[in-house]
This record gives structure tokens, sequence and C-alpha cells, in this order.
């Protein structure tokens, strides 16, 4: 792995949410970012996929301070990996982020499972959308 830096758009944003803690334990904030996909309501969490003709998901890239324990860890928590079910929940792939003023390669986790019958979060920001 040749990348430290970690797109998240969804539950480990929510300050209340133990893994999100870990993240903000073991990383620093780099920028606000966004990529071009679909975003969709999974029940308990959201689950993005790249999509060219989608529209801006909007998230933060975080720098990992351990980026091979972290991801590990982070993997765990996200259903990627052999050990995993599968097929996997998620992915983690690494993508193209646009930042406020640069653009950032960074991991990210997609969704790996059927969007059928779930909702569409068409704004792209998953805590404006459980807020409301």
């Amino acid at each position: 792995m040749n990348n430290d830096l970690l797109f998240v758009y969804g539950s480990l944003l929510d300050g209340d949410n133990e893994f999100g803690q870990y993240l903000k334990r073991n990383s620093a904030f780099v920028s606000n970012g966004s990529f071009i996909g679909r975003l969709f309501d999974c029940g308990e969490y959201p689950g993005a996929t790249a999509d060219i003709n989608g529209y801006t998901i909007k998230g933060s890239v975080y720098r990992l301070k351990s980026p091979a324990l972290n991801l590990e860890m982070l993997d765990d928590y996200e259903g990627f990996g052999f050990e995993q079910e599968q097929p996997n929940l998620f992915v983690r792939n690494q993508i193209t982020v646009s930042g406020i003023d640069q653009e950032f390669k960074c991991w990210v986790y997609l969704y790996n499972l059927s969007v059928a019958g779930s909702t569409e979060i068409k704004s792209g920001d998953y805590l404006a959308y459980i807020k409301s």
C-alpha cells in the first residue's frame, strides 16, 4: 500500500460512532472533499458507489497515522477482507477525491452489495440526511 489518505462519507464522520472516534484518534484531518458517485441509505449506514453519471458525494479526507494498522481495523468495521462474509459488504478502493484546492488519491469504502430497494441520498451528504 502506498497511500495513507482515507476519504470517509458516512458513519465514520459521526462523532458518536466508536470507529469514527477511533479514526479521529488515529489520523489527522486533511480537507473536506468529494467524489462523483451515488449514495444510498442502507439502513444503519450509507453505501456509496462510484458512478461517473452520479452526483457529488461529500465527506472528509484524513491522513492515517499508521496506515496498515488503521486500515486493518477499519476493514473489519466495514466488512472488507478475505476473512469477512463473502461477498464483502464494502470494498476498499483508491479513488480521486476533489478537495477545496487540490485532488487527492484516497482509499474509500464503496458499497459492494445490491442497492435495490434502498433510498438514494441525492444530496450526497449523509450527515445532513440523517439530521433531517
